[in-house]
Protein backbone atom coordinates (compact mmCIF):
# COMPACT_ATOMS: atom_id res chain seq x y z
CA UNK A 1 0.00 0.00 0.00
CA UNK A 2 0.90 3.65 -0.03
CA UNK A 3 3.43 4.73 2.62
CA UNK A 4 2.07 6.99 5.35
CA UNK A 5 2.59 10.72 5.28
CA UNK A 6 5.57 11.19 7.57
CA UNK A 7 5.76 14.30 9.66
CA UNK A 8 9.20 15.80 10.29
CA UNK A 9 10.88 15.13 13.57
CA UNK A 10 13.30 12.76 15.30
CA UNK A 11 10.54 10.33 16.32
CA UNK A 12 9.49 9.86 12.71
CA UNK A 13 13.13 9.53 11.66
CA UNK A 14 13.65 6.78 14.24
CA UNK A 15 10.56 4.94 12.98
CA UNK A 16 11.82 5.23 9.41
CA UNK A 17 15.21 3.91 10.49
CA UNK A 18 13.56 0.83 11.94
CA UNK A 19 11.57 0.27 8.74
CA UNK A 20 14.68 0.74 6.59
CA UNK A 21 16.66 -1.78 8.65
CA UNK A 22 13.84 -4.36 8.31
CA UNK A 23 13.63 -3.80 4.56
CA UNK A 24 17.39 -4.19 4.23
CA UNK A 25 17.94 -7.25 6.42
CA UNK A 26 14.67 -9.17 6.45
CA UNK A 27 13.00 -8.36 3.14
CA UNK A 28 16.10 -7.44 1.09
CA UNK A 29 14.10 -4.69 -0.57
CA UNK A 30 17.07 -2.39 -1.05
CA UNK A 31 15.34 0.30 -3.09
CA UNK A 32 12.61 0.70 -0.49
CA UNK A 33 15.24 0.81 2.25
CA UNK A 34 16.99 3.70 0.49
CA UNK A 35 13.66 5.54 0.19
CA UNK A 36 13.04 5.19 3.93
CA UNK A 37 16.53 6.43 4.72
CA UNK A 38 16.08 9.46 2.49
CA UNK A 39 12.72 10.26 4.05
CA UNK A 40 14.22 9.92 7.53
CA UNK A 41 17.13 12.24 6.76
CA UNK A 42 14.79 14.78 5.19
CA UNK A 43 12.54 14.68 8.23
CA UNK A 44 15.41 15.80 10.45
CA UNK A 45 15.69 19.00 8.46
CA UNK A 46 18.83 20.31 6.71
CA UNK A 47 20.55 23.53 7.57
CA UNK A 48 24.02 25.09 7.59
CA UNK A 49 25.97 23.80 10.54
CA UNK A 50 23.02 21.69 11.66
CA UNK A 51 25.01 18.47 11.53
CA UNK A 52 27.71 19.78 13.82
CA UNK A 53 25.33 20.73 16.60
CA UNK A 54 23.65 17.35 16.29
CA UNK A 55 26.80 15.42 17.22
CA UNK A 56 25.93 15.63 20.93
CA UNK A 57 22.30 14.59 20.55
CA UNK A 58 20.33 11.52 19.55
CA UNK A 59 19.46 13.32 16.31
CA UNK A 60 23.01 12.76 15.11
CA UNK A 61 22.89 9.06 15.92
CA UNK A 62 19.62 8.57 14.06
CA UNK A 63 20.86 10.47 11.02
CA UNK A 64 24.17 8.60 11.00
CA UNK A 65 22.36 5.25 11.29
CA UNK A 66 20.05 6.17 8.42
CA UNK A 67 23.07 6.90 6.25
CA UNK A 68 24.77 3.65 7.26
CA UNK A 69 21.69 1.63 6.24
CA UNK A 70 21.41 3.65 3.03
CA UNK A 71 25.06 3.02 2.14
CA UNK A 72 24.61 -0.71 2.59
CA UNK A 73 21.42 -0.74 0.51
CA UNK A 74 23.07 1.22 -2.33
CA UNK A 75 26.04 -1.15 -2.29
CA UNK A 76 23.70 -4.17 -2.43
CA UNK A 77 22.15 -2.71 -5.60
CA UNK A 78 25.63 -2.14 -7.08
CA UNK A 79 25.05 1.61 -6.92
CA UNK A 80 28.25 2.20 -4.98
CA UNK A 81 29.26 5.05 -7.31
CA UNK A 82 26.42 7.12 -5.83
CA UNK A 83 27.36 6.61 -2.19
CA UNK A 84 29.60 9.62 -1.54
CA UNK A 85 27.34 12.11 -3.32
CA UNK A 86 24.32 10.53 -1.63
CA UNK A 87 25.61 11.10 1.91
CA UNK A 88 26.95 14.55 1.06
CA UNK A 89 23.47 15.73 0.16
CA UNK A 90 22.64 15.35 3.86
CA UNK A 91 25.97 16.51 5.34
CA UNK A 92 26.87 19.06 2.63
CA UNK A 93 30.66 18.95 3.10
CA UNK A 94 33.04 16.04 3.86
CA UNK A 95 34.25 17.65 7.09
CA UNK A 96 30.78 17.16 8.61
CA UNK A 97 30.52 13.45 7.88
CA UNK A 98 30.20 11.28 11.01
CA UNK A 99 33.28 9.11 11.57
CA UNK A 100 31.31 5.92 10.97
CA UNK A 101 30.00 7.16 7.62
CA UNK A 102 33.47 8.23 6.52
CA UNK A 103 34.87 4.85 7.55
CA UNK A 104 32.25 2.98 5.51
CA UNK A 105 32.88 5.15 2.47
CA UNK A 106 36.64 4.54 2.61
CA UNK A 107 36.15 0.79 3.02
CA UNK A 108 33.58 0.63 0.21
CA UNK A 109 35.59 2.51 -2.41
CA UNK A 110 38.75 0.66 -1.43
CA UNK A 111 36.94 -2.66 -1.81
CA UNK A 112 35.72 -1.85 -5.34
CA UNK A 113 39.18 -0.64 -6.39
CA UNK A 114 38.35 3.09 -6.58
CA UNK A 115 40.22 4.62 -3.62
CA UNK A 116 40.78 7.88 -5.50
CA UNK A 117 37.10 8.76 -4.95
CA UNK A 118 37.86 9.31 -1.26
CA UNK A 119 41.15 11.12 -1.78
CA UNK A 120 39.84 14.67 -1.41
CA UNK A 121 36.94 13.91 0.95
CA UNK A 122 39.05 11.91 3.40
CA UNK A 123 41.87 14.45 3.40
CA UNK A 124 39.46 17.31 4.04
CA UNK A 125 37.88 15.48 6.96
CA UNK A 126 41.20 14.60 8.59
CA UNK A 127 42.58 18.14 8.24
CA UNK A 128 39.45 19.88 9.55
CA UNK A 129 40.22 21.56 12.92
CA UNK A 130 36.83 20.55 14.33
CA UNK A 131 37.67 16.86 13.89
CA UNK A 132 41.09 16.92 15.56
CA UNK A 133 39.65 16.22 19.00
CA UNK A 134 37.44 13.32 17.96
CA UNK A 135 38.50 9.96 19.43
CA UNK A 136 38.08 8.28 16.02
CA UNK A 137 40.71 10.50 14.38
CA UNK A 138 43.65 8.12 14.85
CA UNK A 139 41.84 5.06 13.49
CA UNK A 140 40.47 6.97 10.51
CA UNK A 141 43.89 8.43 9.74
CA UNK A 142 45.43 4.96 9.72
CA UNK A 143 42.60 3.63 7.52
CA UNK A 144 42.86 6.54 5.09
CA UNK A 145 46.62 6.15 4.72
CA UNK A 146 46.45 2.36 4.25
CA UNK A 147 43.39 2.20 1.97
CA UNK A 148 43.64 5.43 -0.03
CA UNK A 149 47.04 7.14 -0.07
CA UNK A 150 49.38 4.14 -0.21
CA UNK A 151 47.50 2.22 -2.95
CA UNK A 152 47.62 5.41 -5.04
CA UNK A 153 51.35 5.91 -4.44
CA UNK A 154 50.85 9.20 -2.55
CA UNK A 155 53.74 8.62 -0.20
CA UNK A 156 54.80 12.22 0.34
CA UNK A 157 51.21 13.29 0.99
CA UNK A 158 50.85 10.42 3.46
CA UNK A 159 53.97 11.48 5.37
CA UNK A 160 52.81 15.11 5.52
CA UNK A 161 49.36 14.11 6.72
CA UNK A 162 50.74 11.82 9.42
CA UNK A 163 53.12 14.48 10.71
CA UNK A 164 50.29 17.00 10.81
CA UNK A 165 47.46 14.88 12.24
CA UNK A 166 48.80 11.81 14.01
CA UNK A 167 49.50 11.70 17.71
CA UNK A 168 53.12 11.40 18.74
CA UNK A 169 52.76 7.75 19.68
CA UNK A 170 51.16 6.89 16.34
CA UNK A 171 53.52 8.74 14.01
CA UNK A 172 56.42 6.30 14.23
CA UNK A 173 54.42 3.23 13.23
CA UNK A 174 52.60 5.01 10.40
CA UNK A 175 55.77 6.56 8.97
CA UNK A 176 57.44 3.14 9.07
CA UNK A 177 54.52 1.60 7.19
CA UNK A 178 54.73 4.37 4.59
CA UNK A 179 58.46 3.77 4.06
CA UNK A 180 57.92 0.03 3.68
CA UNK A 181 55.16 0.60 1.16
CA UNK A 182 57.33 3.04 -0.80
CA UNK A 183 60.15 0.49 -1.00
CA UNK A 184 57.79 -2.24 -2.23
CA UNK A 185 56.35 0.15 -4.79
CA UNK A 186 59.80 1.15 -6.11
CA UNK A 187 61.00 -2.46 -6.16
CA UNK A 188 57.94 -3.50 -8.14
CA UNK A 189 58.53 -0.69 -10.64
CA UNK A 190 62.17 -1.72 -11.08
CA UNK A 191 61.16 -5.32 -11.71
CA UNK A 192 58.61 -4.31 -14.32
CA UNK A 193 60.74 -1.71 -16.07
CA UNK A 194 63.18 -3.97 -18.06
CA UNK A 195 60.47 -6.07 -19.71
CA UNK A 196 58.40 -3.03 -20.60
CA UNK A 197 61.44 -1.21 -22.00
CA UNK A 198 62.48 -4.26 -24.00
CA UNK A 199 59.03 -4.49 -25.60
CA UNK A 200 58.99 -0.81 -26.47
CA UNK A 201 62.62 -0.19 -27.52
CA UNK A 202 64.01 -3.32 -29.17
CA UNK A 203 64.83 -2.09 -32.72
CA UNK A 204 66.33 -5.45 -33.77
CA UNK A 205 63.15 -7.33 -32.97
CA UNK A 206 61.03 -4.68 -34.66
CA UNK A 207 63.13 -4.79 -37.86
CA UNK A 208 62.94 -8.60 -38.05
CA UNK A 209 59.19 -8.49 -37.51
CA UNK A 210 58.81 -5.90 -40.25
CA UNK A 211 60.71 -8.03 -42.77
CA UNK A 212 58.78 -11.18 -41.83
CA UNK A 213 55.45 -9.40 -42.03
CA UNK A 214 56.28 -8.19 -45.54
CA UNK A 215 57.38 -11.67 -46.62
CA UNK A 216 54.21 -13.24 -45.26
CA UNK A 217 52.04 -10.70 -47.05
CA UNK A 218 53.89 -11.27 -50.32
CA UNK A 219 53.57 -15.06 -50.03
CA UNK A 220 49.90 -14.75 -49.15
CA UNK A 221 49.29 -12.62 -52.26
CA UNK A 222 51.00 -15.21 -54.48
CA UNK A 223 49.06 -18.07 -52.93
CA UNK A 224 45.73 -16.29 -53.35
CA UNK A 225 46.49 -15.67 -57.05
CA UNK A 226 47.44 -19.30 -57.59
CA UNK A 227 44.34 -20.57 -55.82
CA UNK A 228 42.10 -18.20 -57.76
CA UNK A 229 43.55 -19.38 -61.10
CA UNK A 230 43.05 -23.04 -60.17
CA UNK A 231 39.73 -22.76 -58.34
CA UNK A 232 38.18 -25.39 -60.63
CA UNK A 233 40.50 -28.12 -59.28
CA UNK A 234 38.82 -29.81 -56.31
CA UNK A 235 42.03 -31.34 -55.07
CA UNK A 236 43.02 -27.92 -53.75
CA UNK A 237 40.19 -27.74 -51.19
CA UNK A 238 42.20 -29.19 -48.25
CA UNK A 239 45.00 -26.72 -48.94
CA UNK A 240 42.51 -23.84 -49.04
CA UNK A 241 41.29 -24.75 -45.57
CA UNK A 242 44.83 -25.05 -44.27
CA UNK A 243 45.86 -21.72 -45.77
CA UNK A 244 42.75 -20.03 -44.38
CA UNK A 245 43.48 -21.29 -40.87
CA UNK A 246 47.13 -20.23 -41.22
CA UNK A 247 46.12 -16.79 -42.41
CA UNK A 248 43.81 -16.34 -39.42
CA UNK A 249 46.64 -17.27 -37.07
CA UNK A 250 48.85 -14.80 -38.93
CA UNK A 251 46.32 -12.02 -38.36
CA UNK A 252 46.12 -12.74 -34.63
CA UNK A 253 49.87 -13.05 -34.00
CA UNK A 254 51.43 -10.61 -36.45
CA UNK A 255 48.87 -7.98 -37.31
CA UNK A 256 47.43 -7.51 -33.83
CA UNK A 257 50.77 -7.33 -32.03
CA UNK A 258 53.53 -6.46 -34.54
CA UNK A 259 55.90 -5.19 -31.83
CA UNK A 260 55.96 -8.23 -29.60
CA UNK A 261 59.25 -10.19 -29.81
CA UNK A 262 57.59 -13.17 -28.10
CA UNK A 263 55.78 -13.94 -31.37
CA UNK A 264 59.00 -14.48 -33.36
CA UNK A 265 59.21 -18.31 -33.00
CA UNK A 266 55.62 -18.70 -34.08
CA UNK A 267 56.13 -16.37 -37.05
CA UNK A 268 59.00 -18.57 -38.27
CA UNK A 269 56.68 -21.57 -38.06
CA UNK A 270 54.09 -19.69 -40.10
CA UNK A 271 56.69 -18.94 -42.78
CA UNK A 272 57.62 -22.61 -42.97
CA UNK A 273 53.96 -23.60 -43.18
CA UNK A 274 53.37 -21.18 -46.04
CA UNK A 275 56.38 -22.57 -47.88
CA UNK A 276 55.13 -26.13 -47.45
CA UNK A 277 51.67 -25.17 -48.65
CA UNK A 278 53.13 -23.37 -51.64
CA UNK A 279 55.26 -26.39 -52.56
CA UNK A 280 52.23 -28.65 -52.25
CA UNK A 281 50.23 -26.43 -54.59
CA UNK A 282 52.94 -26.40 -57.28
CA UNK A 283 54.00 -30.04 -57.03
CA UNK A 284 52.06 -32.58 -59.16
CA UNK A 285 53.19 -35.39 -56.84
CA UNK A 286 50.67 -34.35 -54.16
CA UNK A 287 47.68 -34.41 -56.51
CA UNK A 288 45.20 -37.03 -55.24
CA UNK A 289 43.95 -39.65 -57.71
CA UNK A 290 40.79 -38.82 -59.58
CA UNK A 291 37.87 -40.89 -58.39
CA UNK A 292 35.84 -42.58 -61.14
Amino acid sequence: GEPPAWAPGPAQAAALLEEAADLLVLHRDFAAAVERCEAGCDSLGPGPGHERCLFLTSFAEVKCSLCVVGIQALAEMNRWREVLSWVLQYYHVPEHLPPKVLELCILLYSRVGEPQVMLEAGGSWLRAPANQALPELGALLELYVARVLLPLGRFQAAEELVRGCAAAGQQGALLGAIRDSRRRWERREEEEKPSAAEERHDPAAESVLGVLSQKLLTMLTLLRRALRSMSNHFYLLPYKKMLLATFLLYLVVVRLDPASPTSLPFIYKLVQLFRQAWAAVLSPVHRPPIQN
